[in-house]
């Protein structure tokens, strides 16, 4: 299987500091600090780059779960809200998935969800934390 690398450098204190985080294939790379982490300020943090990736995994594995079920997806729409908290530590992360899918009622799409909840990749790395999911089947 692959193994993907990903790269971050800081430099200097936690608050004065700044660093950048760079994903080896190029097609990410971006500025960090402690206004962008803890506080609002330009550039990017770890826990919008983990809700990148959760948001991602799960919208591929519910595609997949969809199709193999007999209900290829038209598209599917995942936003990844990455709670985080005192410690600091991330206390939370609230997935809401919409899906245009033919064929399928509220109910199944529902328990494909829960599925691709527990199941994608990334959901499973994350198990120490509180995961809630709200899925929408669009008509």
């Amino acid at each position: 299987m692959a193994i993907r690398t990903s790269s971050a450098i800081w430099k200097g204190d936690l608050k004065k500091g700044a660093g950048s985080i760079r994903l080896s294939s190029g097609a990410f790379e971006g500025a960090y600090t402690w206004r962008s982490r803890f506080a609002e300020g330009e550039g990017t943090n770890p826990e919008e780059l983990i809700g990148a990736a959760h948001a991602g995994c799960f919208s591929m594995s519910l595609a997949n779960i969809l199709a193999e079920a007999g209900y290829p997806p038209a598209s599917i729409s995942t936003s990844a809200k990455v709670h985080l908290g005192e410690g600091p530590a991330i206390t939370l992360i609230a997935l809401s998935t919409e899906g245009k899918v033919d064929g399928i009622d509220e109910k199944a799409f529902l328990e494909f969800a829960e599925q691709a909840k527990t199941g994608c990749p990334v959901s499973q790395a994350l198990a120490a934390v509180d995961i809630e999911l709200t899925a929408k089947l669009l008509a």
